[in-house]
């Protein structure tokens, strides 16, 4: 085995161009992501997050058509959104598999230190003797057990079966083998997605302490203020308006609420560079068209001046073609460095519930969902906002299904008082993902009230993604589209799972104000400490 050294190479992305047969995802992207940085990747859903990681991880699928220049170091691991475990395989056998070079690398030493006076052996031994210090090998093991612990694995059979895990526990594991691992460079998708409190403490102690370089997609706000060193925006925004740095640039030094502020600022600048821009178009456009008139104006000829009018009026005719000739030029000077007009921004349009109830919309007494739940007891209020909070496995998920009659209770007793109920899950389901986004919406709330309510002046799904198969909408689009449906309905009891996952940072602050002010009964289920911070309905907090 040969072991490969680039502990000190950055992430390298020049002018990288990704297109699908639906169309472009990125265009002219470059980013540098030096060791020791880490860069997160903001921008509203579809802007090409994850194509971005999965280019550079070189996992894009075939049907991809990719342009640009992209460089890496060797010892790359890459954690996409749902961890690429094989089913049949055990949390022993994921384990084994990230320990496996590293217990390669100290055997090789210790096999070898008698050995160094052959200039081949001596070779062999230096590089597997760089590779065990760089990734601290001799402590593998023991980091492996000590990352398990601190993810809440430890007590799960080290034979079980991944088909079993559930979501958050397959990306604790997928975690445990990347804090193991120590790699050289580290790409991480939606890393906080299914954690809890104590497990993002741990996420982001380790990435803070790794030297080498980390990109990475995150919805977390209180994440990328406490671990991020940069923000790299895929959003549009023209060099001509100052980008996102006010230099023209894409990367953003510092934190998510200092980045809320300067990308609002970027956003004024677009617009004010745009409105000068093309009042001083109309201008130029208006002086190419100039007159004789403009020039030599109310001066009729007299009899007496006849040649020296005719003269002058030589003059006046080469002034004007000059003057012409000048706005022209001026103008397609203009016309070739003005920024395009600034896209109008996707914003939530609508109100999440209704406020149809009245009374108690949901009572519940001695719930038991066997293995998942235990609830006293729990009373909820017509136009009342919950929040649900707790670590995972405590049965928040349970309990938002209970509620929605998706989930059977082993015993208890439920009783909802609410006409109406959606639940938004974490994982949506729409079947044949062929099928139209407008067609999906359309069938599911019914052609009558997708006429009333069009699925375009919701705020929540992007014109142009109406005539695309869902399967061709990232997750957070998915997750948009869910909502739409959910809201669409006036429903008077809305129930939301994590409903912040996956969704840009603009629409997850949108959507938390629009929470707070609905009329309607709304039962939320989040781990997000932004959300949370600031939360002033009622919070019942769950034990495993």
């Amino acid at each position: 085995m040969s072991f490969s050294i680039t502990s000190s190479g950055p992430i390298l992305v020049r002018d990288l161009s990704v297109s699908f047969r639906s169309g472009s995802v990125l265009a002219g992207i470059d980013l540098t992501v030096s060791p020791g940085e880490r860069i997160a990747l903001v921008g509203e859903n579809g802007a090409g997050k994850s194509t971005l990681l999965r280019a550079i991880a070189h996992e894009l699928p075939l049907t991809a058509q990719r342009t640009g220049t992209l460089e890496s170091p060797d010892d790359l691991v890459w954690l996409p959104q749902e961890p690429p475990f094989r089913d049949e395989a055990s949390i022993e056998d994921v384990l084994a598999t990230t320990l496996r070079p590293l217990r390669e690398a100290v055997e090789t030493v210790e096999k070898l230190a008698d050995r160094l006076d052959e200039p081949e052996i001596a070779e062999t031994y230096a590089s597997a003797l760089d590779f065990a210090v760089a990734h601290d090998a001799w402590d593998a093991d023991r980091r492996a057990l000590l990352a398990a612990d601190r993810l809440g694995l430890s007590g799960l059979d080290r034979e079980r079966p991944i088909s079993t895990l559930s979501g958050g526990q397959r990306t604790r594991l997928a975690l445990a083998t990347a804090i193991t691992r120590r790699p050289d460079a580290l790409l991480l998708d939606e890393p906080t997605n299914h954690l809890d409190d104590d497990a993002v403490a741990v996420l982001g102690e380790f990435l803070r302490e790794l030297p080498g370089a980390v990109l990475m997609a995150s919805h977390d706000r209180v994440f990328l203020d406490e671990v991020a060193t940069g923000l790299f925006d895929l959003d549009p925004v023209p060099h001509g308006a100052g980008g996102t740095d006010g230099a023209g640039g894409r990367l953003f030094g510092g934190g998510w609420t200092a980045y809320e502020d300067a990308r609002k600022a970027a956003r004024e600048r677009w617009e004010q560079t745009f409105t000068e821009q093309q009042d001083e178009l109309k201008r130029l456009r208006a002086a190419t068209k100039i007159g004789n008139d403009a020039i030599a104006h109310n001066r009729g000829p007299t009899d007496n001046d006849k040649f020296i009018y005719k003269f002058k009026g030589s003059n006046v005719e080469r002034s004007l073609a000059r003057r012409k000739k000048d706005a022209t030029r001026r103008l397609e000077d203009a016309e070739e460095t003005q920024v395009r007009k600034p896209p109008p921004p996707l914003h939530l349009s609508t109100g999440l519930s209704s406020a149809g109830a009245a009374g108690r919309v949901a009572v519940v007494r001695d719930l038991v969902v066997e293995g998942r739940l235990e609830l006293p007891v729990l009373d909820i209020t017509a136009g009342e906002h919950v929040l649900i909070t707790g670590p995972n496995g405590s049965g928040k998920s349970t309990l938002l299904g209970v509620l929605s009659g998706r989930v059977e209770p082993t015993s208890g007793e439920v009783q909802i008082g609410a006409r109406h109920v959606e639940e938004l899950t974490q994982d949506p389901q729409f079947g044949d993902l062929r099928r139209k986004v407008r067609d999906v919406y359309e069938e599911s709330v019914g052609e009558e009230l997708a006429d009333r309510v069009p699925l375009r002046g919701l705020g929540l799904v992007h014109p142009r993604d109406l005539g695309r198969p869902v399967g061709a909408l990232s997750v957070g689009q998915r997750r948009r589209l869910d909502l739409a449906i959910a809201v669409a309905t006036g429903p008077d009891l809305l129930l939301l799972d994590e409903p912040t996952n996956h969704i840009s940072l603009t629409l997850a602050g949108e959507l938390e104000e629009a929470i707070g002010v609905t009329p309607g009964t709304v039962v939320v289920a989040s781990h997000d400490r932004w959300l949370r911070r600031g939360w002033s309905g009622a919070e019942l907090q769950l034990r495993p």
